[in-house]
């Protein structure tokens, strides 16, 4: 399998973010690559510098306006007198469907959902390359391979079109599946991550080329709050074109792999041509975030049920925060996947 990952992904570096009112040091750390390049190491994974693919890519799933606003918003930032070191919105729209604010400050809270996507001098490059690398391996599939992984950091399945969220700032999962469609007719997304990919939900939600599942912890009381229930089954042509499955808190291996039999079986009913996993390693007990107690065994057999599709697959990298065993959820995943797939 080909991986792919370039070094200034590691560049973005935010400072803190507030979680129940309260500062705290931010978990979406540069030190998260070294241990997932161990893991994808310890799987076996020779691992590539993507090429500079451009704009077009990241455009055929984001606005112009908002991809505006990321690249130049942090040097308008600093222009602001006393502003703080990394662009943090302290307001934000209650609707979207009045005008678009011209300042910096206003802007910032029409494209930054929440607190947790401080922008500082390298955060746009960072996402450019962390985007790239997902394209890298999407052409990589296209081009012969049965399935590659992508080591995407930042994150991006929290992005929308037009919002930044939850450390995402491009749609990583999103460009993949786009990218795939130029030759494969019908692609599917499956969202394993512990938080719901509001954003790839979103920017599919009204489309029925591309199948979205996610299997992640119930938002009633867990990010991003205001998506991911199961009745969200997709609207217009898109209408039973997304599936959810919020599961309990602290549910499990067993819980969640039933959870993704259900997943399974909706994908193989869509046929699709290849597959977009978005692997999130924060559903392990010992993450930071804790939310559904998985085993590193549990990723392993998570891995070898997604290969049981025998569909050419692209693996995004989406959340697994600092913890001891980061790396060995990655490998135990990419081990697993390996030994089911055709």
């Amino acid at each position: 399998m080909k991986a792919f990952y370039a070094e200034e992904q590691k560049r973005h570096d935010p400072g803190t973010y507030i979680s129940r009112g309260t500062a705290q040091s931010h978990p979406e750390k540069p030190a998260r690559v070294e241990m997932l390049l161990a893991g994808a190491s310890s799987a076996g994974l020779i691992v590539e510098r993507p090429r500079n693919h451009g704009l077009g890519p990241i455009a055929a799933v984001h606005t112009p306006e908002y991809l505006d606003f990321l690249e130049h918003i942090f040097s308008r930032w600093q222009r602001i007198e006393g502003a703080s070191a990394e662009v943090i919105p302290h307001i934000h729209p209650i609707a979207r469907n009045g005008s678009y604010p011209s300042s910096a400050v206003g802007q910032a809270g029409y494209h930054i959902a929440d607190t947790a996507c401080p922008i500082s001098t390298e955060t746009w490059n960072s996402a450019l390359w962390s985007a790239w690398s997902a394209v890298e391996a999407a052409e990589a599939l296209m081009g012969g391979g049965a399935s590659t992984y992508a080591l995407c950091r930042p994150p991006g399945h929290h992005a929308l079109a037009d919002v930044a969220g939850g450390f995402c700032f491009i749609n990583n999962s999103a460009v993949a599946a786009q990218a795939l469609r130029r030759s494969a007719a019908r692609v599917a997304i499956l969202d394993v991550d512990l938080h719901h990919g509001n954003g790839t939900q979103g920017i599919f939600y009204a489309r029925s080329d591309v199948l979205t599942v996610s299997l992640h912890a119930d938002p009633i009381g867990f990010y991003p709050f205001f998506w991911g229930y199961a009745d969200e089954r997709g609207e217009g042509a898109g209408l039973g074109y997304n599936l959810n499955l919020p599961l309990p808190h602290k549910s499990g291996d067993a819980a969640f792999l039933d959870a993704l039999a259900t997943a399974l079986r909706r994908i193989r009913a869509f046929a699709p041509e290849a597959l977009v996993v978005a692997l999130g390693l924060d559903a392990f007990e010992g993450d930071p975030f804790s939310g559904l107690s998985l085993s590193t065994f549990g990723f392993s057999r998570i891995g070898e049920a997604i290969a049981g599709l025998g569909l050419p697959t692209v693996i995004v990298q989406e959340g697994g925060y600092l913890c001891g065993a980061l790396g060995d959820n990655l490998t135990a995943f990419l081990t697993g996947f390996g030994s089911k797939q055709p």
